[in-house]
């Protein structure tokens, strides 16, 4: 294994012609694609991995200048892609890493056949001409309260982010590896990802975009799945689905899991992308 591959635990699976990579979001860690992964392995080589920060990491590894912008997480990714020697992938990524990929495939779109942007925003505070969700003030006081207490801002966070209460499953398990980031290093990931404004990159995409989130999510409303759709530079196409949550895949695989490998094996036609 290289020292890359190492130091984001990456795993393949599987054996397929076509080589699917999926990256995790903010709080989580390569174990949330739990639901997809068995749904994969026998049609496609899968590739996990996990960001610098999450739980499983080594927190020395984190280089707080580094990821104070989402181009330290494209170079990993892309890092990820050489050690592997994977010339080309469908690359899913959740919430940050979504845009990871997007930003991945500016650098080097040769890397990618086609993005899975899940629960994607390139902006989440608002705008005079963008609604992102939230107000600047929002993000002022959800870092406070990590600081203060992060114990206490998890238990009222995830419910929150996930659309349900602190007995589901799904949220004991956001909570969980939510628990397993060093606190100073979520609070640094926690404000880059909230306060970073990456509209002017959706332009110089190429790489074909399948957008995917669901109708009702706390972090990111369905207009700024729209807003992608309409100012990425290739080619793309928008689904809605019915779960409430920012994280559906875990929250609602039942619904979820099918919609992603429907994207993940049809290509956008034509009419699709208009």
């Amino acid at each position: 294994m290289g020292v890359v591959e190492e130091a984001h635990n990456v795993k393949v699976m599987g054996s397929g012609s076509k080589t699917v990579v999926l990256g995790h979001g903010f709080g989580t860690d390569q174990s949330v694609w739990k639901h997809l992964v068995p749904a994969l392995v026998d049609e496609y080589r899968v590739v996990v991995y996990d960001n610098m920060g999450s739980g499983p990491t080594n927190p020395d590894y984190f280089d707080f200048e580094r990821y104070s912008s989402l181009e330290g997480y494209a170079y990993d990714l892309i890092a990820i892609l050489e050690e592997l020697q994977i010339t080309s992938c469908i690359y899913l990524g959740h919430s940050i890493s979504s845009m990871t990929g997007v930003i991945a495939s500016i650098f080097r779109p040769d890397l990618f056949s086609k993005i899975v942007l899940l629960s994607a925003s390139p902006r989440f505070i608002n705008a005079e001409d963008y609604f992102g969700g939230f107000e600047k003030e929002d993000i002022d006081q959800l870092c406070q309260a990590m600081e203060s207490n992060y114990k206490s801002w998890i238990d009222g966070f995830a419910p929150l982010v996930i659309g349900g209460d602190m007995d589901s499953v799904a949220v004991q398990e956001f909570s969980r590896t939510l628990f397993n980031v060093r606190p100073d290093i979520s609070l640094s990931v926690f404000r880059t990802i909230f306060t970073f404004d990456l509209r002017h990159f959706l332009s110089r995409v190429t790489v074909p975009c399948h957008i995917i989130q669901s109708s009702k999510d706390l972090a990111v409303p369905v207009a700024v799945s729209e807003y992608i759709h309409q100012n990425l530079g290739g080619k793309s196409i928008v689904e809605v689905i019915s779960t409430e949550g920012h994280l559906p895949h875990l929250s609602a695989p039942e619904v979820t899991i099918p919609v992603l490998l429907r994207h993940i094996s049809h290509d956008i036609t034509t009419d699709d992308a208009c």
